[in-house]
Formats: structure tokens, sequence, C-alpha cells
């Protein structure tokens, strides 16, 4: 039985956390993401759950204490925005390396500089190489949902992989919206237990952890990596279905919306998408086949399934809000462009920038895009495929 409320993203988690009561929680607090440990404190002091929280002195630090709780075979999670991230940099890829399936909750928001606080995927997509499963919410009640099915996907025997619960700051992060949130009980069942095979204080299999791999090992343990992220791919898709049976809610790689006939489709991540659903609807009643494909999924990349769901289309925008400073888009347009390329797809393609430090993205302006993309489908020689969207001139 759902339980209605309205909460924000940030409140959503420390509910969410809540339900899963992990063992180990260190933390330190960057804007947007310090509300997830002041609410995870609370519940502490509160008696509603027996995390073990552990105040550090800076991020690096709190990834440092949360890979060594996990390597020792407790449930972690700690939390971090932007700067906050990249200062993790290091750890990183020693948590991923390590096989260690500890949980991170991001509230996505622009690195420096120039200095800002807004909602920007810069910070999550700067580490999207480091090993670690990255799942995006559009609302708050994904925000949930997601944070539930996290550890399930991360613990799974043939994954044991970190992973990065993502959602937009400020605008899901701090904005109210209405949520169905589960019972506690049948929550806990879900999660369940965290009961790792390996690990440091088990007292009958002594183990190093993170030692030095030189080249005649090292590179079959990225191999091993490489196997686990591929493998997330079909336990992402057991969880959601699980999850789906207990709560109604359905989760994939990604969304599609009004995509059965869609000609011209935008593909995005995040809250922006609710912003786009608006201008599908309206663009529908004018009878253009306009559609919507929401990427949930990043890392494991379902590259080969977008591919398919784009069959269908003449044109496609991909939405990046972030920027890689090659000249030639963002990091979710070439990745998605390279998929189309290798499914032999022959819509023509655009790689917008949007939304980058918070700025707003409208529904007029999504409808331009439509309108371009239209534009596009019989004069192709106006496709620049790299532009942003929203400058002031």
């Amino acid at each position: 039985m759902s339980i209605k409320d309205r909460m924000s993203g940030n409140e959503a988690l420390g509910v969410a956390i809540r339900q899963i009561n992990p063992d180990v929680m260190p933390a330190f607090p960057i804007t947007p993401s310090t509300e997830v440990p002041q609410f995870v404190s609370t519940m502490i002091a509160n008696g509603q759950i027996d995390t073990e929280f552990i105040p550090v002195e800076s991020e690096h630090s709190a990834m440092s204490a949360a890979m060594g709780s996990e390597a020792a075979g407790a449930r972690t999670i700690t939390a971090t925005s932007s700067c906050g991230l990249a200062l993790m940099w290091e750890v990183l890829y020693v948590a991923a390396s390590s096989r260690l399936p500890l949980a991170m909750c991001v509230v996505n928001r622009g690195l420096t500089g120039p200095l800002n606080i807004n909602a920007e995927h810069s910070d999550s997509m700067g580490a999207r190489d480091s090993g670690w499963l990255q799942i995006y919410a559009e609302n708050n009640q994904e925000v949930y949902d997601n944070m539930l099915q996290a550890y399930r996907i991360a613990e799974h025997k043939d994954v044991r992989l970190p992973i990065m619960i993502c959602q937009d700051g400020f605008i899901t992060s701090h904005a109210v919206q209405d949520i169905e949130l589960n019972e506690d009980e049948p929550m806990r069942k879900f999660v369940g237990k965290y009961e790792p095979e390996h690990y440091l204080l088990k007292k009958d299999e002594p183990m190093a952890m993170g030692p030095y791999a030189n080249s005649p090992f090292c590179m079959e343990a990225k191999r091993a990596q490489a196997e686990g992220m591929a493998q997330a791919k079909r336990v992402i898709l057991e969880v959601a279905k699980e999850y789906e049976a207990i709560t109604g809610r359905s989760y994939g790689f990604f969304e599609e919306y009004n995509m059965k006939d869609a000609e011209v489709v935008l593909v995005c991540m995040g809250s922006a998408c609710g912003t786009i659903k608006d201008a599908v609807d309206e663009l529908r009643e004018q009878g253009i086949k306009a559609g919507l494909i929401k990427v949930r999924v990043f890392r494991p990349f379902p590259g080969e399934e977008l591919a398919k769901a784009l069959e269908g289309a003449k044109a496609v925008a991909i939405m990046d809000r972030a920027e890689s400073y090659s000249t030639n888009g963002g990091p979710l347009g070439s990745e998605l462009m390279a998929a189309m390329y290798r499914n032999k797809n022959t819509a023509e393609a655009v790689n917008l920038m949007y939304g980058l430090s918070g700025r707003d993205l409208t529904v007029s302006q999504v409808k331009d895009i439509y309108g371009d993309l239209v534009e596009m489908i019989t004069k192709p020689e106006k496709n620049r495929a790299y532009r942003y969207i929203g400058l002031r001139e």
C-alpha cells in the first residue's frame, strides 16, 4: 500500500535511507547535498535508524572512510555535490576497482568555475569513467525509487560496483513535489541485509584490499571490473521488474514518451524531461510527431538499446547538461551518436548544450528545438551538429 505525501528530493532520499538503514555514513557537507547527511544524523539522534555517522574533515576523507567501512563488510552510504565529488576523485577509482558496492547520493551541481551552486551534470559526468554505476532521476518520486533499488543492483554478486544516485541540484533536491512512499517493512524486505562474501574482518579469510598490481595482473582486474559493469545491465532490469511487482512503478534503462510513431525526438536526462514532456504534448496536439527518450541509466551506458529505440526517428536532438570542451558536444551526445553510428541509424542528429549552471529550459525553447528538427528532415544542410540553447545574445 502506497503512502501519499509531498516532500523534496533530499527528503525523499532521507526516507529511503531510513527504510534501508545502512550501517555507516561518512559525510562532509556541501550545497546542495548537505541536507542528506543532516536528515540521516537527525534520524540517528531520534533513534529511527542505527547507522553509524562519521563526521570527517573533507569529501576525500568521506570517500576514504566509506571505502574502509564497505571493505570491512558494512553497508555504506555517503552524499556529495560538485567540487566535493571532484575532491573524491582519487578514491572513486579505488572504490570501483576494489569492487566495493557502496552508494553515493549525488546532488548534481556545476563544477567551478565560474563559482556556481546550481544544477549541472558536470560533476557526475566528470566521473563517468571511474567505474561507478550512475542512475539519474527526473523527479522526486524517481529519486526515492532509485535509492531503494540502488543496493540491490550494486551488491549483486555479478556486479559488485559502487553506485551514484543522481538528481538535479535545487530543481529536485529542494523543490517539494507529490510523492508515493512505500511502507517500511516491504522495503526492508526488498532491500534485504548486506551479506558480503569477502571482507576484511572475516576471521577465517585473511585478505588484502587495494594492493599494488603490476602489469601481469592489473589488466585482468580491469577486465573483470568491466564485466561487472556489463552484467549490471541485466541486474538493473531484474531489480526494476521486482520493484514494479511491489510498487506498480516501472523502470528500465530509459523511458520512452510518445515514441511509437515519433519522427522528431529529444534525448535527455534529469529534471528537464518534465519540461520536454509538456512541449511534446502541445506539439502532438498540433499534429507534429514529437517524442522523448529520458535516459535513466548512464552507467552502464545502454547504447545498443537507445539506438534501437531511435530506429524510427528522422531527426534527433541529444541534450547535454555538461560541456566536454571537446568542440564536439557533451558526454551523452558523443556516446549516443557513436551508438547510433554502430547501429547504422540514418536520423539526422544534433547535440545541444542546455541548462548549464542552472540556466532555465522553457517549453517555448523546447518547441523551437523540435521545429529545427522538423526542418532538418528536409534541409539536412542546416544541421549545426553542436550548439547551445538559451544563451543571452
